[in-house]
């Protein structure tokens, strides 16, 4: 009975486990539930109100008497859960939908957040949005335990609030109680996306990816005396590879030397690796044979950059000074501690500290007497440089650190503009926030020697071009009628609408890829009564919503670059659909793309004069190619399809092609969507060399935020930002990569607000600037500041390491193909190995998917990929070899649903990590074959 009410439920029941907390309706649970069911539910509650909720859930949907269904309604809204009821009486959940933004702003901000709010005084305000016993249990909960338990309370009760109108309420309230940082918070400049996330195949240890060359990038230090070009800002060079410091330069270091933990704040270009090497080489002597120094980049590309500095520098320097470095998977072959007892300098990129304390081979940080953390703006959030900071900050602070030395914290960065800030007196807290994270009582600029400074660190001048944007566009009309037309088909399958309650979803958006992704969520999770009709609907859904994904791309692209390149996009997905042996649903949808291909070729031959930001674009490299032919140029996009599309429009265009692109981009699992190709470090170095040389190989680079930092080029006097903008350390940092005399820096823009926010971002750093002046003059004010951000954070991770561990349940889990909804494995039959990798023992899985050879095998583990299933083209995971053993399948959870055996519930997972089911550990006698 009512099993369109249960079907109902569980489409809908991210929204019920989200916002219900069971106890408060507890009568309804004593009436239908049995007494031992609700106990348990009140049990869990007390661990986590959103499993509780789900376990909830799960009793409900087996309820069979008559009456529970309105008297599960009646019990909301008796508890004034008016906003979850509506949706539930009418199935329409856009009212919460649209909340859910707010809800997951508020749970990223929520650390913060809670130490700023004082929530006697808001209760007052938000009595609208809250109900009275969760006002009476917050005031209780901050007299017994304080304020801040107190505002963790009221900002979990906020986050699971049905109100409409609580962001509002609570923004209001905030303005009312003159909490004006917390209500920043709540008003972020978030920047724009980078590039998008790219998924790797399996991950056995969070590691950066590493190649076995020796540095992809040379700084200005590294260039041949030929090479080296008079003014180049990094230092001057001696013999060999020795590099000697200039006068801003020992400026910067000076609080250094004197043995105070230090933020370096000094323009991109002007040597602060110099800077590094001079710290090392004054500690090395200092401390004598008690030294021990980690150099971290963020990067693996600049890893192996300053890597090689230090080796070349040391080398004329003191050739008896060890050094050593460690990246990517490196970490997993070499033991750390080894390395470490057997060197003085280990240069490392920060995740690779981060396993070996969290793996127990560095028992602590007082193995090191000093740390200098390159780009140290990184130190926030989860990012492992915040990480190791937190195992610092937790030492010091902690009464049970009996004496034991920590080591000397240097952090160097071009900008300290942190965070979301609208005046000095904010941006001055995210300062202090920085610096408190990093223990760094000093921020050392540049005051005494700014005119040598200027002589050799060039500022590009910044210009803005608005172009107007395209008039028509008959490729555009024609792509809307084929994603009109499958959408079409995908309601004759089922009502997608019903699985997503984003709207406006506008073709070629963002929002419309959102869209998709929710919609491909939900699909995952769908259950109907005829198992073959619901593997059936998912994997048409599936495939029509695949579709539809690389339409919405391809209009992304030509609103970017030309219809040609749009159409070259959209032809290579089409084969790839026509060669992996597409089913009856896929040669209906390629006869779409077939059926207007020869009206799409005859608009894509227009030319790039179709589109005025290619004009403008084509225009600006004239010109300025013009004045000066040996200007050298890095052109900045957002994504690795647009790259791959501009570096073909100027091979194609007679007066560009000279420039001889070269394509600078991330090392993703596919690092273009057009070519399928990826690029190496071998292959970075070898783009970056042409481009460096003077030989005119390439005059023109074009790259995504992979050049942000660290890349050194003291040739380039043209920095192109073409719809690229971000916050105001990304715009310092893109700006950097401009450092030859004259330079300039250019946003190219057909959107008035991005050009807008650039503009908005160079005041902000003048603002920047004159927070640290002011910091600098008031070192009592700072130090007092970070003293109560660190006690503050402190207090946060200890309440955080009080709760209990969540208790993963038993049982009998079914692993169901994502895409397809067929059978893979038995939870039963998986293993886990070092608590990361999850191995699948029934040797039939192999009669379900088929291998491939993996693209890019590394390290002793991973012999070759474990690709696809039944001709679904989704990646399983890997087969692996661990000692003698091979083909061991390994699996990455989020190509899979996981469906309760008993109760038939399907629930998808991201992460391994988030599974609430338990798994054995792997033993060698697990294996029979």
């Amino acid at each position: 009975m009512y099993e369109s009410e249960k079907l109902n439920l569980k489409r809908c029941s991210e929204y019920l486990i989200y916002i219900l907390r069971p106890s408060y309706v507890k009568g309804f649970m004593t009436t239908y539930l049995q007494p031992e069911v609700a106990e348990r539910i009140l049990s869990e509650e007390s661990k986590s109100v959103t499993s509780a909720a789900q376990v909830f859930l799960d009793q409900v949907c087996l309820l069979e008497e008559l009456g529970w269904y309105q008297a599960l309604l009646d019990a909301l809204d008796a508890e004034d859960y008016k906003g979850l009821c509506e949706a539930l009486k009418k199935w329409d959940f856009q009212i919460l939908e649209s909340t859910k933004i707010h809800r997951v702003l508020l749970e990223r901000i929520e650390p913060s957040f809670t130490k700023m709010i004082k929530p006697r005084d808001l209760l007052r305000h938000l009595g609208d949005c809250l109900r009275k016993r969760e006002c009476e249990e917050i005031q209780a909960i901050e007299n017994q335990k304080g304020p801040i338990a107190a505002a963790e309370r009221l900002t979990d009760c906020l986050k699971r609030s049905d109100k409409q109108n609580w962001f509002k309420l609570l923004k209001s309230a905030l303005f009312s109680c003159e909490l004006t940082e917390a209500l920043q918070l709540l008003e972020p400049d978030t920047g724009d996306e980078e590039e998008g996330a790219t998924m790797t195949t399996i991950s056995f240890q969070y590691t950066e990816q590493s190649d076995d060359d020796d540095g992809m990038l040379m700084s200005g230090n590294q260039l041949t005396p030929s090479e080296t070009p008079p003014t180049s800002a990094t230092g001057e060079k001696s013999r060999g590879g020795e590099k000697k410091m200039r006068e801003y330069q020992r400026e910067l270091a000076e609080p250094v030397f004197q043995g105070k933990n230090t933020v370096i704040c000094a323009p991109t270009g002007c040597g602060k690796t110099v800077v590094a090497l001079a710290i090392c080489e004054h500690h090395l002597k200092v401390k004598g044979k008690g030294a021990k120094v980690v150099f971290m980049a963020t990067k693996v590309d600049v890893f192996n950059q300053q890597y090689k500095l230090f080796q070349d520098h040391f080398q004329e320097k003191d050739p008896d000074i060890r050094i050593d470095g460690l990246c990517g998977n490196q970490g997993d072959q070499l033991s750390m501690k080894v390395v470490m007892e057997n060197n003085d300098i280990i240069v490392l990129t920060p995740q690779i500290l981060v396993n070996a304390m969290a793996g127990g081979e560095i028992p602590s940080l007082s193995c090191f007497s000093l740390l200098i953390l390159d780009e140290c703006h990184n130190t926030t959030g989860k990012h492992p440089y915040n990480i190791i900071m937190t195992s610092y900050l937790d030492a010091k602070l902690s009464k049970e650190q009996n004496g034991q030395h920590l080591p000397q914290i240097v952090g160097l960065t071009a900008s300290v503009g942190i965070g979301s800030f609208k005046n000095q007196s904010e941006a001055e807290n995210n300062i202090c926030q920085l610096c408190a994270s990093l223990d760094s009582r000093i921020i050392s600029t540049i005051h005494t020697n700014t005119d040598e400074l200027q002589s050799y660190v060039h500022t590009p001048d910044k210009e803005f071009f608005l172009v107007e944007k395209r008039h028509t566009d008959p490729f555009i009309r024609i792509i809307h009628d084929i994603m009109a037309k499958i959408e079409g088909l995908a309601k004759t399958v089922y009502n997608i609408e019903s699985l997503s309650a984003i709207e406006n979803r506008d073709y070629g958006s963002q929002k419309y890829e959102q869209w998709i992704v929710d919609v491909q969520k939900k699909c995952r999770v769908l259950q109907l009564k005829d198992q073959e009709e619901e593997s059936r609907v998912c994997r048409a859904l599936y495939n029509y919503t695949e579709h539809l994904r690389k339409y919405n791309d391809a209009l992304i692209i030509n609103e970017d670059a030309r219809t040609k390149d749009a159409l070259d996009y959209l032809s290579v997905f089409i084969q790839q659909v026509k060669n992996a042996g597409h089913d009856e649903t896929e040669q209906r949808l390629t006869a779409y793309f077939d059926g207007q291909q020869g009206v799409l070729r005859g608009l894509s031959s227009g030319g790039q004069k179709e589109n005025p930001k290619l004009d403008m674009l084509q225009y600006i490299l004239e010109e300025q190619y013009r004045q000066n032919d040996e200007t050298k140029s890095v052109l900045f996009v957002r994504t690795r399809a647009l790259a791959d599309a501009l570096k073909s429009w100027i091979e194609e265009s007679d007066s560009l092609k000279f420039l001889k692109p070269g394509v600078l981009i991330g090392r993703g699992h596919k690092s273009s969507q057009l070519t399928g190709t990826r690029m190496t470090l071998n292959s970075k170095k070898g783009v970056l060399d042409s481009f460096k040389s003077f030989d005119n190989q390439s005059k023109i680079l074009i790259a995504t935020s992979v050049a942000d930092e660290g890349i050194d080029i003291p040739q380039c006097n043209l920095v192109l930002m073409y719809e690229y903008v971000g916050n105001v350390v990304k715009m310092v940092q893109v700006r950097g990569r401009g450092r030859a005399q004259g330079s300039k820096c250019i946003l190219v823009s057909d959107k008035k607000d991005r050009i807008d926010k650039e503009k908005h971002n160079m005041e902000k750093e003048k603002i920047v600037e004159k927070a640290i002046r002011k910091l600098q003059d008031t070192p009592t004010e700072m130090l007092h500041k970070m003293e109560v951000f660190q006690r503050g954070d402190k207090v946060c991770r200890d309440m955080v390491k009080m709760v209990p561990e969540r208790r993963l349940t038993e049982g009998s889990y079914q692993l169901l193909c994502s895409k397809c909804k067929k059978h893979s494995c038995y939870t039963d039959d998986i293993r886990v190995l070092q608590d990361s990798h999850h191995i699948v023992l029934d040797p039939t899985l192999f009669s379900r998917a088929r291998t491939e050879p993996h693209p890019k095998p590394k390290g002793v583990f991973i012999s070759e990929g474990l690709k696809t299933l039944v001709n679904t083209r989704l990646d399983w995971g890997i087969v692996a070899s661990y000692l003698t053993i091979q083909n061991l399948p390994v699996l990455k959870i989020e190509s899979f649903v996981v469906k309760n055996c008993v109760t038939e519930q399907q629930r998808y997972y991201r992460k391994w990590r988030d599974v609430t089911f338990s798994m054995k550990t792997f033993e060698l006698t697990d294996i029979t074959w």
